[in-house]
């Protein structure tokens, strides 16, 4: 029986091992990977004649991402001049390695239409800022070369997101994403809530809120926010260190309802008068809430924007 099982590992890692094969080198350092980067740094300095040093006369650059199956590319002329609207439209443009990544160089060995070509594959990060639009580019993009025997590049596949470049040209017309009140239930809400916390009407304030609302501080370290019973208990905890003489709001409340996302938000500003227990100091506490509704009229998110050194301060 042992000498059976024996037999049958030997056998798997017979299988194991014929079931590998290589298909040629893999490069950490290569003259093509030298002559990419190179291009790279070309194209940010805006150096239209170096990078065309650097492109095969038959150059193709593709989107990866296309699902254009008739896709032709552009060819060495179109490239070029996209060096120039990079030049003039992208301010503090760079490429850089990835952190933690660097570009290999592949040769592929048995296939005839492989020979004297040499694959480099990079992982880079483009930073900039569109200096009409103000649209920040901070995008990791991983893209494909192919540099013939002349370590001229001929192609180039670009796989990135095209999300910054579409907000880009939406950027360049004005459009409106909702309307803003100065009057709305939902302001009232907000105002009524308020209120019966600072009377102490806790059922009525905390009705005003989704059972499954997150409660977020700007000065906790905790993005995923609290539930509405951890929120009480903070609620607890500064009912017993002070004492709240009045809530006065400060201007009034926006309700902004956005198109996109059909997004329901109160944003409101309120000054807490309040007296410290421990010691009778006076403090006012300027606070900004910003609430978000579901359609069903309940606050489904809080965030509130205050200082936390003004409640120890001396």
């Amino acid at each position: 029986m042992k000498r059976s099982i024996s037999i049958v590992l030997l056998m798997s890692i017979c299988i194991t091992y014929a079931q590998k094969k290589t298909n040629g080198t893999i490069y950490v350092e290569h003259p093509a990977i030298t002559t990419v980067e190179a291009m790279n740094q070309a194209f940010v300095s805006g150096d239209t004649d170096k990078v065309a040093s650097f492109l095969a006369d038959d150059f193709k650059a593709y989107d990866g991402t296309s699902i254009n199956k008739n896709d032709k590319g552009r060819d060495k002329q179109s490239f070029l001049k996209s060096v120039k609207f990079w030049k003039d439209n992208i301010d503090y443009l760079s490429i850089s390695r990835s952190k933690g990544a660097y570009p290999d160089a592949l040769e592929y060995k048995g296939d005839a239409n492989q020979k004297d070509l040499i694959w480099v594959q990079t992982w880079e990060d483009v930073k900039g800022v569109h200096n009409k639009t103000g649209v920040k580019i901070d995008m990791p993009v991983h893209r494909l070369y192919i540099v013939d025997k002349n370590n001229l590049i001929k192609t180039i596949i670009d796989y990135s997101n095209g999300s910054i470049g579409e907000e880009i040209g939406q950027s360049y017309t004005d459009r409106k994403n909702g309307e803003i009140y100065n009057h709305h239930q939902y302001i009232n809400d907000v105002r009524k809530m308020i209120y019966a916390f600072v009377n102490k009407d806790f059922d009525k304030a905390y009705s005003y809120y989704d059972e499954n609302v997150k409660f977020r501080d700007i000065n906790s370290p905790d993005e995923k926010g609290i539930s509405l019973v951890e929120q009480k208990e903070n609620d607890k905890k500064l009912l017993e260190n002070f004492e709240i003489t009045s809530v006065d709001i400060n201007g009034y409340p926006d309700y902004l309802h956005y198109e996109l996302g059909d997004t329901r938000i109160v944003q409101s500003w309120w000054t807490y008068r309040l007296i410290r227990k421990s010691d009778k100091k006076v403090i006012n506490l300027p606070i900004l809430y910003i609430d978000e509704f579901n359609d069903k009229g309940k606050i489904t998110s809080e965030i509130s924007y205050y200082s936390e050194k003004a409640l120890e301060a001396k």
